[in-house]
């Protein structure tokens, strides 16, 4: 996930108490105090916290710090639950084309439009994103069912077939799997 980045906005009393823990946490601090700064200093980190006293609008992956006094122990206990949350959240959706899959929900959205999938149906969409050129059913067996190959199956067209159909009755989109003649591929 890369460094932690702790940005303090406009709370310099916690920033000074932070900064001389600096070299026993585990995440980058810095302080800031104006909505520009802010917006700069976020455009540099995908994985960043913004901990302030107050709640402002429009600002995301903020945590509100407005229980005082409380204990450091219990303070950077805090802040690393909420780096788990970010981290839990940004690994719990994928972006295929225009499709997000949510891995929680197990579901496909496009447009606010939701489809629930099956565990095997996410993980054949997501082993044929990452692939470039057209998938066998030979190796969807192997990585996604985990079946030998030299058994006579059906399972993958089946199933395929049917996630096809799912898909194109939900949103009309007859293109997202495509069947080639070594394979299946999203493109």
């Amino acid at each position: 996930m890369g460094i932690q980045n702790l940005i303090i906005y406009k709370f310099m009393s916690l920033y000074h108490i932070l900064e001389e823990l600096d070299l026993d946490l585990n995440f980058r601090i810095s302080f800031i105090d104006n909505e520009n700064s802010l917006n700069n200093e976020i455009k540099k980190y995908n994985n960043h916290i913004i901990i302030s006293n107050e709640k402002y609008r429009d600002i995301n992956n903020q945590f509100v710090l407005n229980n005082l006094p409380i204990n450091i122990f219990k303070l950077i206990e805090k802040i690393n639950i909420q780096f788990l949350k970010l981290q839990f959240n940004s690994q719990s959706s994928v972006k295929v084309n225009d499709y997000t899959i949510d891995l929680n929900s197990r579901e496909i959205l496009i447009n606010n439009i939701k489809l629930k999938l099956t565990e095997k149906e996410i993980n054949t969409i997501i082993y044929l994103s990452k692939s470039n050129q057209p998938v066998t059913i030979n190796e969807l067996q192997k990585k996604v069912w985990s079946y030998q190959s030299d058994m006579d199956t059906h399972t993958v067209e089946t199933h395929i077939y049917r996630l096809r159909k799912k898909i194109s009755s939900t949103f009309n989109d007859e293109e997202f799997i495509v069947s080639k003649k070594n394979g299946y591929q999203i493109k």
